[in-house]
């Protein structure tokens, strides 16, 4: 098998189409379908189903897959590796975030980023924390941001204390912070677990058995819901900059946060190029966090 083999298998597994990898690597469909079916005649097994929708991963695919992300990502090691031997910073990164550092943190932190590094490029992926998680875990991205209790054991380099607040509607006039027992006596909109882990930490550890009949997904769908009347929420003080929506907001009376981090699966055999990000990150923004740690 050939490094190509595997771009090809990796492209394939993505787009989820012969004709959408090809385009993609500038191949042939047939090209594509050739080196795949070359591909499984030597491996034993099939890794992909064939459908009139398209392709998906066997359960052998999808088990192979990690490994061949670890192969080509340990190639573009090799590349960078070599361009750092000759005195340049080149390379690309795969960055895995959630939604509200993607909002309010990558921006700046890609410009400056940039500025230092021109012939680095980057590729972002948002989602929730399981899917970072995820991504880490299965090499599909070298260096992701994630709250420190949804890390799942991943290593992760505290950056910022972000607090969480009560969310009401507007007008809800009130002094001083909520207590829990206030909290109890409300109709809560609620979020999935791996959208936002450090609130469920929180109702868990102070035995807040709230009711909801609203389970949404986003932070935007969640403050939108309470805008209208459906409940309170509560959430990270991050994720209130720049809401488009009219609530007011609250401090707890019981200190609440998550903490938020960066993380790659093994910090000792980072990439040149995500070993400087990783470096950049923790001298250019862990030092503004540190006075809320």
């Amino acid at each position: 098998m050939t490094l190509l083999t595997y771009q090809v298998f990796k492209m394939v597994a993505e787009q989820g189409s012969f004709r959408k990898a090809a385009d993609l690597l500038g191949l042939t469909p047939s090209a594509i379908s050739h080196t795949i079916s070359a591909l499984e005649t030597e491996l034993g097994f099939s890794v992909l189903n064939r459908s009139k929708n398209g392709v998906t991963l066997t359960n052998y695919g999808e088990r192979l897959l990690p490994y061949v992300n670890t192969v080509i990502n340990s190639d573009e090691s090799l590349q960078q590796a070599v361009a750092e031997l000759n005195g340049l910073k080149q390379g690309k990164i795969k960055i895995g975030c959630f939604s509200s550092v993607c909002t309010n943190w990558l921006p700046d932190i890609m410009h400056s980023f940039q500025e230092k590094y021109p012939a680095i490029s980057m590729e972002i992926f948002q989602g929730t924390y399981d899917d970072v998680v995820y991504w880490i875990k299965n090499s599909i991205v070298d260096v992701g941001f994630l709250s420190v209790s949804s890390a799942s054991g991943l290593p992760i380099e505290p950056l910022y204390k972000d607090p969480l607040l009560c969310v009401v509607p507007k007008g809800t006039i009130r002094e001083g912070k909520v207590t829990v027992e206030e909290l109890r006596n409300h109709q809560f909109v609620t979020q999935r677990e791996s959208t936002d882990a450090d609130i469920q930490n929180f109702l868990k550890e102070n035995d807040l058995n709230v009711e909801s009949n609203y389970h949404v997904v986003d932070d935007l769908s969640t403050i939108a819901m309470v805008a209208n009347g459906f409940g309170i929420c509560l959430m990270p003080e991050l994720v209130m900059n720049d809401i488009p929506y009219e609530v007011d907001c609250y401090p707890l009376e019981e200190e609440a946060f998550r903490i938020i981090g960066i993380t790659v699966l093994h910090r000792e055999t980072m990439a040149p190029a995500v070993r400087t990000f990783y470096n950049h990150v923790l001298e250019n923004y862990q030092q503004n966090f540190k006075n809320f740690l």
